[in-house]
């Protein structure tokens, strides 16, 4: 609300008194606000890479370099429990070996490239790769990517 003041001034001998509105806007103190928004800021740039779920794999190394791998292809993740319970990982999602053609399928129906990423746990066998490499086959994939972990190469 303005605040009204009163004061006398005077003009020519007569005293006159005349009314003046000062009218301040409401000022908001934002420091609080900025204080509560960085702490916010830190707290999610600490615990976002802590809610990344992944499979652990440990994937076999080469000694070639790779050339950086795109987001534009599907990752097919091959984890070590393949053996049990033969389940790949299909983004994000677990699925079935023998579901896993029609899934790809489904998925490489609208895509010009037709080529995806394996990742495999170097302690699983050629012949499980070669199993799950066919399948893709099946889902109409036509090339595959192998991924490995060159971190631990010795040079």
């Amino acid at each position: 609300m303005p605040k009204v003041q009163s004061f006398e001034h005077e003009t020519g001998g007569h005293s006159r008194r005349s009314r003046r509105t000062n009218s301040s806007l409401a000022e908001i103190n934002v420091v609080p606000l900025v204080d509560v928004m960085l702490v916010l800021l830190i707290i999610f740039m600490v615990t976002a890479p802590m809610m990344q779920h992944g499979m652990e794999v440990k994937l076999p190394t080469s000694r070639r370099a790779a050339s950086n791998i795109s987001n534009e292809r599907p990752i097919i993740t091959l984890p070590m429990s393949y053996r049990k319970d033969k389940r790949v990982m299909l983004g994000d999602q677990a699925v079935r070996s023998d579901v896993l053609a029609e899934r790809v399928r489904q998925q490489m129906a609208a895509r010009a490239d037709k080529s995806v990423f394996l990742r495999m746990d170097g302690g699983l066998t050629t012949q499980e790769m070669m199993d799950v490499i066919d399948r893709l086959k099946d889902g109409g994939v036509e090339d595959v990517a192998l991924v490995t972990d060159q971190s631990k190469i010795v040079r």
